[in-house]
């Protein structure tokens, strides 16, 4: 796979440790579920170093200082119905305050293209970083799409986040959406004839919500 300049692999022992313990069959739902959040936080922590800031005044046992704040709405969530919504916890834990939308996709199994069913987003979304949330990043298909929504609601600033990735999928939304700023946890091999990522996971949504 090539370089772009819109992706970046986050190489962070504390996630890989995760990743590893949450490909394991062995591995419930609980403990999958809460894996997903950790990991999401420890993305978010390492993504969003430059999230817009206001100045305020804060008053000290000692004085008043003038300190750094997140701004209002500077965040809204966008996760991809319905693994995506395994991952919202893990970026409010950071952005607690961040308002929520979803958009609702699902995929053709012989065509693997993606179909909307559903998008709710919150007003003023065009004057946030949306952070668009997808654990598994196959085909790139549904994301891209998804993106694409967004775009047409007037986001001007987003951010893709996934967990897992396969090549296919960062170069279908990279080259797509370049001015999109794409991060993953880890990037696997391929995928198989089904779509699904190898190594992987399996099915992220069936493990997060207990069906199959």
């Amino acid at each position: 796979m090539k370089d772009y300049p819109n992706v970046t692999i986050l190489d962070h022992p504390l996630i890989r440790h995760k990743i590893a313990i949450l490909r394991d069959v062995n591995t419930g739902m609980k403990e999958f579920r809460e894996l997903v959040e950790e990991i999401t936080t420890l993305m978010v922590y390492e993504s969003f170093k430059h999230v817009p800031t206001k100045k305020v005044m804060v008053q000290t046992p000692l004085e008043l200082t003038e300190q750094t704040m997140v701004a209002d709405g500077a965040v809204a969530v966008v996760p991809i119905l319905r693994a995506g919504l395994g991952m919202v916890n893990g970026v409010h834990t950071l952005f607690p305050t961040a308002r929520v939308g979803h958009i609702g996709l699902y995929r053709d199994e012989e065509t693997l293209e993606p179909h909307e069913y559903y998008c709710k987003l919150p007003d003023g979304i065009e004057n946030s970083v949306a952070i668009l949330l997808d654990p598994m990043l196959a085909t790139g298909g549904s994301a891209s799409a998804a993106i694409g929504f967004l775009k047409d609601r007037g986001c001007k600033k987003i951010m893709l986040m996934s967990i897992i990735a396969a090549p296919v999928g960062i170069e279908t939304v990279a080259e797509a959406h370049p001015d999109v700023e794409i991060f993953v946890s880890t990037l696997d091999r391929c995928l198989n004839d089904h779509g699904y990522i190898l190594p992987g996971l399996g099915d992220a949504g069936d493990r997060l919500f207990g069906t199959k």
